[in-house]
């Protein structure tokens, strides 16, 4: 099944999850999980990110943030990237270190911002990593120290979630550990992992009945909130689609490839023979030349090669063509991209 398009925008508020490859430890000590929130906090500092609640785990981590000008993808790359080379170096080891692409659910401020926050602060208490809500205002790799003010977390945006519970901080703080404290018998929450209207009705089994109406088209996994809130992001997606005659930027092209293959767009252009970034330009060049009918010449002066490398690596990339299809997003088939190119 082809991958869906990333929902963002500035000022979009992103449920994010990244977890490790085969359910591998991406935190190993507590230098690791130093290193990934140093990492964060200069994309806060950066005006990049506002991240109101966070969790580390052994082999997962999620973040609730809200994307400021810059991209959430762009984010994402330079965060995770960073961290995977990183980890590598330090622990001597090589290959991926994540599982796939991070996933992100776009969310309906109201009524689940609060939930969500709720949710992801007790996430070390369900795993078992702490035994108590006693040890989780004490755990120092998640949010909810910083909300009960037991740590301080500079990057992270508490008064922005204190202000919801009362005018001091003191009063704040009570009244948010009491709402947090009500949420541990609620257990696992499904309802709150995307797919919009599709959870309120009964999952995808309900959905997969009805065959008219709008309600056929409103459950997306990539969405929490109500159904209007659903039809209105999937609108704006699709008025971000380009429209007909018109062709993908090289520059998505490259993204979308690096983020498959796990190499650095700057890799490309940089002459490395590495398998990676190998796969990568076989990738950029068959999407390119043979799916959306840019030039040779136009893929070869962005990579500073010679059309004749940029025509091989296409072929290379036809033979396993089945990989960067899947890339495509909703709707764009080779074919119809075919029948869209410029004459």
């Amino acid at each position: 099944m082809p991958r869906q398009a990333r929902l963002d925008a500035p000022g979009v508020l992103h449920h994010v999850m990244v977890r490790g490859l085969e359910r591998r430890p991406i935190f190993r000590d507590a230098a690791d999980r130093r290193d990934f929130c140093a990492r964060v906090g200069g994309l806060v500092e950066a005006t990049a990110l506002t991240v109101y609640a966070w969790a580390l785990l052994p082999n997962h981590a999620h973040l609730l943030l809200r994307t400021g000008q810059r991209p959430l993808a762009r984010c994402m790359r330079a965060l995770l990237t960073g961290y995977a080379g990183a980890f590598n170096r330090r622990h001597k080891r090589v290959g991926h270190l994540f599982q796939n692409r991070y996933k992100s659910i776009v969310v309906e401020e109201e009524p689940y911002l609060l939930e969500l926050v709720r949710y992801l602060h007790l996430n070390p208490l369900r795993a078992q990593v702490v035994p108590t809500l006693r040890a989780l205002d004490r755990y120092p790799w998640a949010g909810h120290s910083a909300l009960v003010g037991y740590r301080p977390c500079p990057w992270q945006a508490t008064g922005a979630v204190l202000r919801q519970f009362g005018p001091t901080s003191a009063r704040a703080r009570r009244a948010y550990r009491a709402f947090v404290a009500d949420g541990i018998p609620r257990g696992r929450r499904p309802e709150l992992q995307g797919g919009g209207l599709i959870r309120s009705l009964g999952g995808w089994r309900a959905v997969a009945g009805l065959r008219r109406g709008r309600e056929a088209y409103l459950g997306d996994e990539r969405v929490l909130g109500s159904a209007d809130f659903v039809e209105e992001v999937r609108g704006t997606l699709q008025a971000a689609e380009p429209l007909p005659g018109q062709r993908r930027p090289l520059a998505d092209l490259v993204g979308w490839v690096c983020a498959a293959t796990a190499c650095h767009p700057t890799a490309l252009q940089q002459g490395s023979r590495r398998a990676t970034v190998a796969r990568a330009r076989e990738g950029l060049a068959y999407l390119a030349l043979e799916v959306y009918g840019y030039t040779g010449s136009a893929v070869a002066d962005l990579l500073g090669v010679r059309p004749s490398a940029v025509y091989r690596a296409a072929q290379r990339g036809r033979a396993t063509r089945g990989r960067w299809d899947r890339l495509l997003t909703p709707g764009e088939t080779k074919r119809n991209i075919r029948k869209q190119r410029p004459v």
